[in-house]
Parts: C-alpha cells; structure tokens; sequence
C-alpha cells in the first residue's frame, strides 16, 4: 500500500488546520499519516498558530487503525516504527502550545478517540460517538488512557475503558469530555468558528494559560507520562489488530 499526503496543514491568520486525509478510508490510522500528522503539527506551531483546529475529511474525524494495512503480507515497511510514531505525535500534541479544538464528526474509534481526547476542546456532533474499544479486543489502549488520566476522574475513565461501548456527544458531554455538542451537520463549522474566535484573543494568553494547566496538573513531563501509560501487566501476551463489533 503506497500513499503520499495521508495527513495535511493548513495555516490561516493566527491559527491553523491539521487534516486527517484519508476519507475512503474514513481516516484510518496507518504509519504515513502518523508522520505526516507530526509534520503538520510542527509546521504550524513553527508558523505561530495559536489554535489548531484537529478534524478529518468526508466527514469522519477517525475510525482507529486501518486493520487491512497492520495485517498486510508481507508487512508495511512502516510497521516496526509505528509505535514510536505513534507516542511521539501524542506527545508533541501534549506539548504543543497552542490550543487544540477538534470536530468530532460521525467517529472517533480506538486510536481516533485517542486523538479526540488529545484536543483542549471537543466539539461533537449530536449523533458522533466516541469508542475507547481496546479492552474488547483484549488489547491495551495507553494513548486513551493517558489522555483520560489527564482529563477524567477514574469513575468515567472506568466508564469509557471498561464498557468498550460508544459514547455519543451528549453523553461525552455530560461526563465533561466534550466542550460543546451541536447537531451532526454544524460540527465543522462551529468548530472553525471556536478556533477563530479563540485565536482573535490578544497576547500569549492561551499559550500562558496551558502552560500553567501542565505544569500544575499530575503529568510531569509529556514523555515519561505516555510511556508509564504503556506499561502493561506480567504475562499480558502479545495483540494484533482485529475489527471489533462495539455495542451502540
């Protein structure tokens, strides 16, 4: 499988577009995109983007990993790598100073939740759901978890976790996950307007403010927090990604 721009930037005044392009896909995760998520991500904090606006293509935000592409024969050479790909771009959007807004739209499974919950603000769509799924496939789910450490109590990241079942806008929004839920149709545009309107504020407020949020809050350095997210019990065995069928 050969494909070229799976991931793009966009910069705009003061704030800027990370695009996950995989539409026929409904962006599924696979190695390139990763990368070119990361190159995105630093082209616009480098270009001085205040707020990043993280949504997907077609009208999807992200369905979790391509399952054809991890299973592929014989491998993708991206493969042995990804992992470190992977927890790299979560960390970098960890430390990212500007401030993260993304449109939640249709899905965000497994590792598209881990990126949704990545994001300072979460505008979903009445309809969207949110599915941290790992735990149905008797796999780990470390980006989720340490997104959720960060941001939830234990009673909700055990909600999330545990059911492995999906959790649409109002219910994200009523756990505190989502900062706005509108209907299904509106969410790219309410998300754009939020980023332009937070972008519009004067100074390093934003910048300051999420600064404080990290050096206050439990995580330490970004690095070390991921990693201890990664551990896993004795004898926890091996995993492979398969399709999952998640309760509605």
């Amino acid at each position: 499988m050969t494909e070229t721009k799976c991931a793009y930037a966009v910069q705009h005044d003061g704030w800027g577009e990370l695009v996950l392009s995989r539409p026929a896909r409904r962006n599924a995760l696979i190695g390139p995109m990763v990368v070119d998520l990361r190159k995105g991500l630093a082209e616009l904090v480098a270009a001085g983007s205040r707020v990043i606006l993280l949504r997907g293509e077609g009208g999807s935000f992200c369905s979790g990993l391509d399952i054809d592409a991890f299973n592929a024969k014989p491998p993708e050479p991206w493969l042995a790598g990804f992992q470190d790909e992977w927890m790299g771009f979560h960390v970098e959007l960890y430390r990212s100073p500007a401030t993260i807004v993304c449109a939640l739209e249709r899905h965000a499974i497994n590792g598209g939740a881990s990126m949704a919950l990545g994001a300072d603000l979460l505008i979903a769509g009445e309809g969207a759901f949110l599915t941290v799924g790992e735990a149905a496939q008797g796999a780990p789910a470390p980006m989720n978890l340490a997104w959720l450490k960060l941001r939830a109590s234990e009673t909700v990241i055990a909600q999330l976790m545990l059911s492995a079942r999906r959790f649409h806008g109002p219910e994200l929004h009523r756990l505190g996950l989502a900062f706005e839920v509108v209907p299904d149709a509106e969410v790219g545009a309410r998300a754009r307007a939020v980023a332009e309107a937070l972008a519009k504020f004067p100074g390093t407020g934003l910048a300051s403010t999420k600064y404080a949020m990290r050096q206050l809050g439990p995580a330490g350095d970004g690095e070390e927090w991921f990693r201890r997210a990664k551990q896993r019990p004795p004898n926890a065995g091996e995993w492979t990604p398969q399709r999952q069928r998640v309760d509605k």
